[in-house]
């Protein structure tokens, strides 16, 4: 199987897809709202404080594609749905709400960290070069 990216080794690949989708905006944030209980599509909606129906509906189904949440219809009228994590999902969301958990507990060591760098080096990003005015010539 070849790499999907040219500089994204085979071995690299599982690791770069995992860290993508908890890199997500929302992913982590429906994981650990799934962690706790099956949730229907609206609740879900309602505890994911900001997502739009769109992106939760594509999230959805892209947890569900790669195995980590689970999709049930109940035959009622109406029909009614309700999303829970798999065992995998579960396998998942243990190490990331570690994750979640350190980047509560140290959110202001790295805005800090952060202060004190842009004080440093003048408000520049890293990887930016600081950039120059140059001064037209004075015509005599």
């Amino acid at each position: 199987m070849k790499p999907r990216h040219g500089h994204i080794s085979e071995s690299c690949r599982p690791i770069s897809e995992i860290l993508s989708l908890i890199g997500d905006k929302w992913t982590s944030l429906i994981i650990g709202r799934l962690r706790g209980e099956p949730l229907r599509f609206n609740e879900l909606k309602r505890r994911v404080d900001g997502i739009s129906q769109k992106v939760l509906t594509a999230s959805l189904r892209a947890l569900v594609r790669d195995g980590f949440v689970e999709r049930i219809e109940y035959p009622t009228v109406p029909p009614s749905v309700e999303y829970r994590l798999t065992p995998f999902g579960h396998e998942l969301a243990e190490p990331l709400s570690v994750l979640q958990q350190f980047a509560l507990d140290n959110a202001s060591r790295m805005e800090a960290a952060r202060a004190a760098y842009d004080a440093r080096t003048g408000g520049e990003k890293p990887g930016q070069q600081k950039t120059q005015l140059i001064q037209p010539a004075t015509m005599p």
